[in-house]
């Protein structure tokens, strides 16, 4: 098999029930990459490569790990900065996390080769930064989960963890349209529900 004709099968590979999301990003299993490659290339390899006997490089810029991987006698490489769930630098990484980034380099090393290398194909465009909630949402998305919590006699947190919120500054503007937008309709509803309650009560002591 051809340099050519390795990489075109690899490539051609559909990894997309093999991509495990972890916050904003997507990821390829790291298990099944290597599986698939040896598939192909019973006889690949791969190397981390190890830095004063460390598996990692430390610099002033991070930390790093680097795997090479070979598929039919043509070795490529892969450095990789070691990263947390949001794809920021870990200042003291623990085994855990070189661990994790090692698996991550192997992947991506094996994508040189072919495999799935189209899951990174826009990875080193400029990410666009989300316009984030404002002071003024902040402040009407308490009034209301304030005002849900004492129609539906609960806590506020209960409110917060029904709309999946840990902390509202972390919210992105439209994240925050949409959860003002729930939090209305709920308002709304339980006002609805009070009132029909107190009809009903109104018109039984009519009644007696």
């Amino acid at each position: 098999m051809t340099t050519e004709n390795y990489f075109s099968k690899l490539a051609q590979i559909d990894c997309s029930e093999h991509v495990e999301k972890k916050g904003r990003f997507n990821y390829l299993s790291w298990a099944w990459a290597v599986k698939k490659l040896r598939e192909v290339d019973p006889t690949a390899t791969w190397e981390v490569k190890r830095f004063n006997g460390a598996p990692f490089l430390k610099t002033d810029c991070g930390y790093f790990v680097e795997v090479e991987v070979t598929v039919q006698g043509l070795p490529l490489s892969q450095i990789h900065p070691i990263l947390n769930n949001q794809n920021k630098p870990i200042a003291e990484p623990n085994s855990f996390d070189i661990n994790t980034s090692i698996q991550r380099c192997l992947v991506k090393a094996i994508a040189l080769h072919g495999l799935g290398l189209y899951i990174y194909a826009g990875e080193d465009l400029p990410e666009v930064q989300e316009e984030m909630i404002t002071a003024q949402q902040v402040g009407v998305i308490k009034l209301n989960i304030k005002k849900l919590a004492n129609l539906r006699k609960v806590d506020e947190d209960t409110i917060k963890g029904h709309l999946s919120i840990k902390e509202l500054a972390e919210l992105t503007l439209k994240q925050a349209e949409d959860v003002l937008k729930k939090l209305t309709n709920w308002v709304k509803q339980a006002e609805k529900e009070i009132a029909e309650a107190k009809e009903k009560i109104e018109a039984v002591e009519q009644i007696n």
